[in-house]
């Protein structure tokens, strides 16, 4: 017997709107059936899926457990398109041999982009 990770689900009050800012992220789409309440992206491709549910405790006024970390050879690039999708820039950092850069979703949701090498 073994596990297998199907999704990431993201806790919102706008499921189909933060849907639509991970699916622009990953260059994909929101899946069909998406709404304010619940969607998912990239349920049937490789890897795990991200399902965005609304729940009324958002917005959280604590800073989330847990992030994605993501990562693009074309970094400085990606940094600008992520920002103009509605991503927040946090702070820039340089440890262990990496570079990356933090980054907040538009319900606040923090992530990170690494410069790939």
């Amino acid at each position: 017997m073994s596990v297998t990770l199907e999704q990431i689900a993201v806790d919102c009050a706008d499921a189909l709107a933060l849907a639509t800012f991970w699916a622009q992220v990953l260059e994909t789409e929101v899946d069909a059936g998406g709404n304010q309440y619940a969607a998912t992206v990239n349920k049937a491709g490789g890897g795990p899926a991200m399902m965005f549910l609304k729940v009324p405790e958002q917005p959280s006024e604590v800073k989330n457990s847990f992030h994605l970390d993501l990562s693009s050879s074309n970094w400085a690039a990606e940094v600008d398109r992520l920002v103009a999708l509605g991503a927040k820039r946090q702070g820039e950092f340089s440890e262990y041999g990496v570079h990356w850069i933090t980054l907040t979703d538009p319900e606040g949701n923090v992530f990170d982009l690494a410069e790939a090498h």
